[in-house]
């Protein structure tokens, strides 16, 4: 995400820059907390409507069948990214604008808690997407920053405490990020909303809703790492545990040499491979060591 890291990386990548998960971000973009808990809680209340609402002409009903059709499928994906990709003051809350995200491997996620978000406010809430795509609540987003502030305002998000505590500290979430690494759930980080990040998400597809449009329609809502992974043969023992793991389609078998082979033009960069791989066989290298693929998110 060259353009993000350059505005809010300082000179590193736009999520390890800790003044990202801070209100002092808002200055820029002249907003306030209150009107940003007011955002939020509204999003949050009526998440379940989003994908039918109708907004500025358009709604996701019938998405696919839209995106089809030559000229309206243009102008669809356009708009679709406009909106996710809005850097303006002023949000509306009935539609997801400024929030755009990344996938980010376990170690990211680690330096993340470790050095960005203020312990005091950590917390887990059930997953919007999962409860909706499956109706299953499973608290497996970790929020911080404003969030923390507003969760006892939506009841729904909070964890029953027969699944787990909500309010952690960093070792915890570490803790419980790695957990759901090994379960084989990507790790995401989001703007909510731009440039205010406060979301370290770990889900799957096809219920991740921020997945969705991006493998269905080609429409950016989800960037792909600032990694790759890469296989060292030598090491494989086909066992195909990897292709089992990958949610993208970016790793096959090959039947002539009994291995394991990554397609980077794929590959997202998640590392969920790679903490599966029993044979140190996969290694998570920077995006930028593949010309071809420098750049490309």
């Amino acid at each position: 995400m060259c353009d993000h890291c350059l505005k809010h990386g300082t000179a590193g990548k736009w999520y390890l820059n800790a003044r990202n998960y801070t209100t002092e971000v808002l200055d820029d973009i002249n907003i306030d907390e209150d009107f940003l808990k007011e955002f939020l809680l509204e999003q949050y209340k009526t998440f379940e409507s989003m994908q039918v609402r109708k907004l500025a002409g358009f709604s996701a009903v019938g998405l696919g069948y839209k995106i089809k059709i030559p000229i309206i499928g243009r102008i669809t994906k356009y708009f679709a990214e406009k909106m996710l990709h809005s850097e303006k003051s002023k949000f509306n809350p009935f539609q997801a604008e400024g929030h755009i995200g990344q996938v980010v491997p376990l170690d990211d996620a680690i330096a993340i808690l470790e050095n960005c978000v203020d312990e005091n406010t950590i917390i887990m809430k059930y997953c919007m997407c999962r409860f909706q795509t499956r109706a299953e609540k499973e608290a497996c987003c970790i929020n911080f920053g404003i969030m923390s502030d507003i969760i006892d305002k939506l009841p729904r998000f909070i964890p029953e405490p027969e699944d787990s505590k909500y309010r952690l500290t960093k070792e915890e979430a570490i803790e419980k990020f790695t957990e759901f690494n090994q379960k084989g759930y990507i790790g995401t980080i989001w703007y909510g909303a731009y440039p205010y990040i406060n979301n370290l998400c770990a889900c799957k597809t096809p219920e991740c809703a921020g997945f969705g449009p991006r493998l269905n329609f080609g429409i950016k809502s989800i960037f792909m790492a600032e990694y790759l992974v890469e296989n060292n043969p030598d090491n494989c023992q086909g066992c195909k545990r990897c292709i089992t793991m990958c949610q993208f389609g970016a790793i096959n078998f090959n039947e002539d040499t009994k291995r394991s082979e990554i397609d980077h033009s794929k590959c997202y960069g998640c590392g969920v491979c790679v903490y599966a791989c029993r044979f140190d066989a996969l290694s998570i290298i920077d995006r930028q060591v593949i010309p071809t693929l420098a750049g490309k998110y």
